[in-house]
């Protein structure tokens, strides 16, 4: 790797106070004696695939221990902005869903919030389990930089982001659904010719941005990613994936293919639009699936991957973390172990989640089964190309920012481009990073 990191001042204050974290269960923090319950906190939503495996995780747990779970629903946002006040308070989790990535899972390693997970990866053999790309996520070196180095962060599921369709309004205009770039424009412009928006985005979220990376990647290569994401050499802000993906979002906006009305739009809102028929096409996460098939009775949603591309937008899903402050890290861990036990990712995969650990043979609905093979094979064709946001730890808001401007008409690409640039470089100065 062709980069070297240092600590920012903030972060070696905060690791100086509460010391580097340990190996499993051997932090500073003393371990209560029998305790009686513990706290676990996510962001999923209970008609997800995670939010119900998890609660089943929840229920095998308090039965095998006798410990009463303490669960408190929190919001992604919360959990994003306020991560590192938390984990440096008496009022942490004992363990806690995060975003995974340089930027999140990374920082807060590098400053010592997280519990050094080694001794239960080989204690449980999850490293068996998570393996290749999925484990990129978990993995930190002591600069935060993931891909290498110790064990901070456990996931139990994946994720990819795909193109949903709405069927019935493909049927109705008669609109073929698109298997190739040039047809899923073509689709497009049919129904901005019968008055209808075709994408559904959020810019106030990460919608827009995971589109405009979807189009990054399907002119990238290994190299640029590396570069991108793990600082292996320097991003060239002039290069084709990034020029073109920048283009090709305003000339969405200028063809009525995205409104510019999006820009105020959060991921929740993109997601009602596509779910009430407003818009026909939606490209996010796997997340939703579950989501259309509970909420949206009626609904006919067919998904493709996006066409055309070697690379899709997608990583391990995000990761349980256990608080250095957690005075109850064998729990945590034994919690984190249900969560990737075969009837718990059976049970994940059954309600179309992508677990990480399920027999897929075993799931019953055609539908899901399908579903969830479409990501083991991204997976094992080392498709999954991450998220814009990782490099640094403000970049997420100022991504969003760019393209808002972008979408709304106030910066022409050069100018959203050359923002993006400013503010990718002064994160990584800010956190000490230096790209040779």
């Amino acid at each position: 790797m062709k980069s070297t990191r240092k600590f920012i001042a903030a972060g070696l204050a905060v690791a100086t106070m509460i010391g580097v974290a340990g190996c499993g269960g051997s932090g500073e923090v003393a371990q209560e004696e029998n305790p009686t319950s513990i706290k676990i906190w996510h962001y999923e939503e209970s008609t997800t695939a995670q939010g119900k495996a998890w609660d089943k995780a929840i229920e095998i747990f308090e039965k095998e221990t006798g410990v009463k779970v303490e669960f408190e629903k929190k919001a992604f946002e919360q959990i994003r902005q306020n991560a590192s006040q938390i984990l440096n308070s008496d009022d942490a989790p004992d363990v806690m869903e995060y975003n995974k990535g340089n930027a999140t899972s990374g920082l807060l390693a590098s400053q010592g919030l997280l519990t050094n997970l080694n001794d239960y990866v080989s204690e449980y053999g999850w490293d068996k389990i998570i393996t290749g790309s999925l484990a990129d996520t978990g993995k930190y070196d002591e600069q935060g930089v993931m891909g290498s180095g110790d064990w901070y962060g456990i996931t139990n599921y994946g994720e990819d982001c795909l193109l949903y369709f709405n069927q019935d309004m493909f049927d109705k205009y008669g609109i073929a659904i698109p298997t190739t770039f040039d047809e899923l424009e073509s689709a497009m412009a049919k129904f901005k010719e019968n008055g209808i928006t075709a994408l559904s985005v959020g810019s106030a979220e990460y919608p827009t941005q995971h589109l405009w990376w979807q189009l990054v990647l399907s002119k990238a290569d290994d190299k640029f990613i590396k570069a991108y994401e793990m600082y292996d050499g320097k991003v060239d802000w002039n290069s084709e994936p990034l020029t073109y993906a920048t283009e090709k979002i305003k000339e969405w906006v200028d063809k009525g293919y995205i409104s510019k009305d999006s820009t105020n739009l959060k991921a929740e809102d993109a997601g009602q639009n596509f779910m009430t028929g407003t818009n026909p096409i939606f490209f996010s996460g796997t997340w939703w699936h579950a989501r259309f098939k509970e909420e949206a009775a009626g609904l006919n949603v067919s998904y493709s991957k996006f066409p055309d591309t070697k690379k899709i937008v997608g990583s391990s899903g995000n990761v349980w973390v256990i608080p250095q402050n957690s005075a109850k890290k064998d729990l945590a861990a034994k919690f984190i172990n249900i969560t990737l036990s075969k009837e718990v990712q059976n049970y994940m995969a059954e309600q179309g989640g992508l677990a990480i650990n399920s027999d897929v043979d075993s799931i019953k609905d055609e539908g899901t089964k399908e579903f969830v093979a479409q990501f083991d094979d991204a997976v094992k064709e080392d498709q999954l190309g991450f998220y814009p946001d990782w490099p640094t730890s403000t970049f997420y808001d100022e991504l969003n920012a760019s393209l808002q401007e972008l979408v709304n008409g106030t910066a022409d690409v050069k100018t959203a481009l050359n923002q993006m640039k400013d503010n990718y470089d002064k994160g990584l100065e800010s956190s000490g990073i230096v790209v040779d």
